[in-house]
């Protein structure tokens, strides 16, 4: 019998194979994002020194739901608002292994309208 292997590990799978190459410096951070059923997380890391400069999700800004695309959207202005005040202005995208497609491209558009160029 054929075993069926899961989504999120074929996701980790994904995202090992994408952050073999992708890494976010003190001029360029990482944009992370982490996407789970009933909320949506997002950080902006300094790979070089191993720290999170800026942070934002759906938890934080105590929004009713969290797991759809209009969280998705204020989660992404919040988090260029941020950028912008700790002077960040590029990053370098990484989708955590997702598609882009429905939440992680809302955030990123979202972004992206707000100031934050990737």
């Amino acid at each position: 019998m054929i075993k069926k292997e899961s989504r999120n590990d074929v996701r980790v799978r994904r995202h090992n194979r994408i952050r073999k190459t992708l890494s976010g410096t003190s001029e360029q951070p990482r944009l992370n994002v982490f996407r789970s059923n009933s909320a949506i997380y997002v950080q902006v890391i300094d790979d070089t020194v191993g720290k999170t400069l800026v942070s934002s999700s759906s938890i934080a800004l105590k929004l009713k739901n969290g797991g759809n695309i209009e969280a998705a959207t204020l989660v992404g202005k919040d988090i260029a608002e941020k950028c912008k005040k700790a002077k960040i202005t590029k990053v370098v995208f990484d989708r955590g292994g997702n598609n882009y497609h429905g939440r992680v491209k809302a955030l990123a558009e979202a972004a992206r309208e707000n100031g934050l160029e990737f």
